[in-house]
């Protein structure tokens, strides 16, 4: 009702006739659609939107420095594009993925790199390696903030090792900018990951994977890469072939498909595939394995395969 407050009766009746609906323009209120400069309902939307995904990822520090621009946006908003506003969380949301965890700590660092991103200034840190598994102290460069899988990541070139390395931000336990200055060695394109299904840098590879036919139709909605083609089966699998590197993020994303996928090439990826599942099995010993009540979790790969149909 609040939608159709200050139309004409006869507009209102009209408009919620389904045969009419698409007949008519597609403006919510006239009202709440500006002109000379102001915001729009689509504009809007996108607006809430980015918000939303935002708030997936982001930690109390960074939604407190967002809800204040939005703060700073909503005074120039007249009132009933503010009630709009409003209304839509109702229409529009996002679903948290697993995100990093982003501390205060972390949130100042992140500033403190930007600044010295822009001001092309030489960073001192220490990090929390995965691999020594202790603190080591860098001197990097630091190129570019990135935010993939969740999380934020520092690609920044280290001069000791001569090449770009990328560092998870939530590791870096201190972070100083010096006086020193640096030049950019290689300007970096809008994606200094295009190889990669996640943030790898490596050469591309020809991969070929084999999909089952419950998986076909589901897996071809998606964009997975730039470089992706598909080619359909007589028996209803299909073929993927991809241009991309042979890293942690492209395995993984094989096994997610479990039983569903088959490697076709190149060989390594498909000798690793076998010993990878070899492996697995052997968790499972013969004197050790219980069967799993169906009614309670269903077979695996059960996320893809079975998912419901709307």
């Amino acid at each position: 009702d609040y939608l159709d407050r200050g139309k004409p009766p006869e507009l209102v009746e009209y408009s919620r006739q389904r045969r009419f609906r698409d007949d008519l323009p597609q403006v919510i209120r006239p009202d709440l659609v500006l002109t000379d400069g102001g915001f729009t309902i689509a504009e809007l939307a996108a607006l809430h939107m980015s918000r939303a995904l935002f708030e997936c990822f982001a930690e109390s520090a960074l939604l407190k420095d967002l809800q204040g621009a939005f703060d700073k946006m909503d005074a120039a908003l007249s009132p009933s594009m503010r009630r709009f506003l409003n209304l839509m969380p109702k229409a529009i949301s996002a679903k948290s993925p697993q995100a990093k965890k982003q501390t205060e700590q972390t949130h100042a660092i992140t500033i403190r790199l930007i600044e010295a991103i822009i001001d092309a200034r030489v960073v001192s840190m220490k990090y929390d390696s995965p691999t020594s598994k202790r603190l080591k102290p860098y001197t990097v460069h630091p190129y570019r903030i990135v935010h993939a899988q969740s999380g934020l990541y520092l690609l920044a070139y280290v001069p000791e090792h001569k090449e770009l390395r990328t560092f998870a931000v939530e590791r870096i336990r201190q972070a100083a900018a010096d006086k020193l200055t640096f030049e950019l060695l290689d300007e970096l394109g809008t994606d200094p990951y295009a190889n990669s299904l996640g943030i790898y840098r490596g050469p591309p590879t020809r991969v070929r994977l084999r999909f089952a036919p419950a998986l076909a139709d589901r897996l071809k909605e998606r964009t997975w890469h730039p470089s992706q083609q598909f080619r359909d089966r007589p028996d209803g699998a299909t073929d993927m072939s991809l241009n991309v590197s042979d890293d942690y993020a492209l395995r993984s994303w094989i096994l997610s498909f479990g039983s569903g996928v088959r490697v076709i090439a190149p060989a390594s990826l498909v000798q690793w595939a076998m010993d990878e599942l070899d492996a697995g099995r052997r968790l499972y010993p013969e004197g050790e394995r219980r069967p799993i009540d169906p009614s309670l979790q269903p077979a695996l790969p059960f996320s893809l395969l079975r998912l419901p149909t709307a």
